[in-house]
Protein backbone atom coordinates (compact mmCIF):
# COMPACT_ATOMS: atom_id res chain seq x y z
CA UNK A 1 0.00 0.00 0.00
CA UNK A 2 1.12 3.12 -0.88
CA UNK A 3 1.58 6.44 1.77
CA UNK A 4 2.77 9.61 1.86
CA UNK A 5 4.31 10.65 4.85
CA UNK A 6 5.14 14.13 5.71
CA UNK A 7 6.71 16.21 8.33
CA UNK A 8 7.89 19.47 8.68
CA UNK A 9 4.97 21.97 9.47
CA UNK A 10 4.78 24.40 12.26
CA UNK A 11 4.67 27.45 13.62
CA UNK A 12 7.00 30.29 12.67
CA UNK A 13 6.96 33.65 12.55
CA UNK A 14 6.42 36.04 9.77
CA UNK A 15 9.34 36.13 7.39
CA UNK A 16 10.82 32.53 8.69
CA UNK A 17 11.41 29.49 7.22
CA UNK A 18 10.47 26.53 6.75
CA UNK A 19 11.01 23.32 5.14
CA UNK A 20 8.29 20.82 4.23
CA UNK A 21 9.24 17.00 3.52
CA UNK A 22 7.61 14.39 2.38
CA UNK A 23 8.33 10.56 1.58
CA UNK A 24 6.76 8.00 -0.18
CA UNK A 25 6.13 4.20 0.81
CA UNK A 26 5.11 1.02 -0.49
CA UNK A 27 5.34 -0.42 -4.18
CA UNK A 28 4.76 3.14 -6.19
CA UNK A 29 6.50 1.75 -9.69
CA UNK A 30 7.75 4.84 -11.37
CA UNK A 31 7.49 7.98 -9.96
CA UNK A 32 5.70 10.34 -12.21
CA UNK A 33 5.02 14.21 -10.62
CA UNK A 34 5.05 15.47 -7.44
CA UNK A 35 4.13 18.61 -5.54
CA UNK A 36 2.31 20.64 -3.44
CA UNK A 37 -0.98 21.80 -2.51
CA UNK A 38 -3.19 23.56 0.05
CA UNK A 39 -6.36 24.43 1.48
CA UNK A 40 -7.73 26.53 3.74
CA UNK A 41 -11.23 25.54 5.17
CA UNK A 42 -14.02 25.96 2.94
CA UNK A 43 -11.74 26.79 0.70
CA UNK A 44 -10.95 24.57 -2.70
CA UNK A 45 -7.28 23.12 -2.64
CA UNK A 46 -5.02 25.14 -4.25
CA UNK A 47 -1.50 24.30 -5.96
CA UNK A 48 1.43 25.40 -4.53
CA UNK A 49 4.30 23.95 -6.60
CA UNK A 50 4.94 20.98 -8.53
CA UNK A 51 8.09 19.19 -9.99
CA UNK A 52 7.69 16.62 -13.13
CA UNK A 53 9.96 13.76 -13.24
CA UNK A 54 11.92 15.78 -15.66
CA UNK A 55 12.50 18.65 -13.19
CA UNK A 56 10.58 20.99 -14.35
CA UNK A 57 9.33 22.90 -12.20
CA UNK A 58 5.58 24.93 -11.37
CA UNK A 59 4.24 27.46 -8.82
CA UNK A 60 1.69 29.47 -7.87
CA UNK A 61 1.77 33.16 -8.04
CA UNK A 62 1.79 33.33 -4.38
CA UNK A 63 4.78 31.71 -4.09
CA UNK A 64 7.06 32.93 -6.82
CA UNK A 65 10.87 33.69 -5.43
CA UNK A 66 9.45 32.61 -1.92
CA UNK A 67 9.13 28.83 -2.37
CA UNK A 68 11.51 26.24 -3.71
CA UNK A 69 10.72 22.99 -4.53
CA UNK A 70 12.59 19.78 -5.47
CA UNK A 71 12.60 16.23 -4.84
CA UNK A 72 14.89 12.87 -4.32
CA UNK A 73 13.89 10.27 -7.37
CA UNK A 74 15.95 7.84 -5.31
CA UNK A 75 14.25 8.11 -1.74
CA UNK A 76 11.05 8.52 -3.44
CA UNK A 77 10.79 12.18 -1.87
CA UNK A 78 9.51 15.68 -2.33
CA UNK A 79 10.43 18.99 -0.75
CA UNK A 80 9.15 22.43 -0.41
CA UNK A 81 11.68 25.25 1.41
CA UNK A 82 9.45 28.30 2.21
CA UNK A 83 10.92 31.72 2.55
CA UNK A 84 9.59 35.08 3.79
CA UNK A 85 6.51 33.25 5.11
CA UNK A 86 3.23 35.38 5.72
CA UNK A 87 0.31 35.10 7.87
CA UNK A 88 -1.83 34.43 4.43
CA UNK A 89 0.39 31.13 4.03
CA UNK A 90 -1.13 29.83 7.33
CA UNK A 91 -2.95 26.74 6.20
CA UNK A 92 -2.66 23.19 5.79
CA UNK A 93 0.09 21.50 2.83
CA UNK A 94 -0.83 18.32 1.05
CA UNK A 95 1.96 16.28 -0.39
CA UNK A 96 0.82 15.17 -3.82
CA UNK A 97 2.63 12.28 -6.25
CA UNK A 98 1.60 10.48 -9.63
CA UNK A 99 3.05 7.35 -9.55
CA UNK A 100 2.04 4.51 -12.18
CA UNK A 101 0.01 2.94 -9.80
CA UNK A 102 -1.74 5.79 -9.19
CA UNK A 103 -1.80 9.02 -7.28
CA UNK A 104 -1.34 9.93 -3.76
CA UNK A 105 -2.16 12.85 -1.05
CA UNK A 106 -0.59 12.85 2.25
CA UNK A 107 -2.33 13.54 5.57
CA UNK A 108 -1.52 16.91 5.43
CA UNK A 109 1.17 19.47 7.64
CA UNK A 110 -0.40 22.21 9.51
CA UNK A 111 1.64 25.68 8.93
CA UNK A 112 1.08 28.33 10.81
CA UNK A 113 2.45 31.88 10.34
CA UNK A 114 2.17 34.78 13.29
CA UNK A 115 2.35 38.46 12.53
Amino acid sequence: QVQLVESGGGLVQAGGSLRLSCAASGSTGATHAMGWYRQAPDVQRELVALVESDGTTEYAESGQGRFTISRDNAEKAVYLHMSILKPEDTTVYYCYAEFSVGTYWGQGTQVTVSS
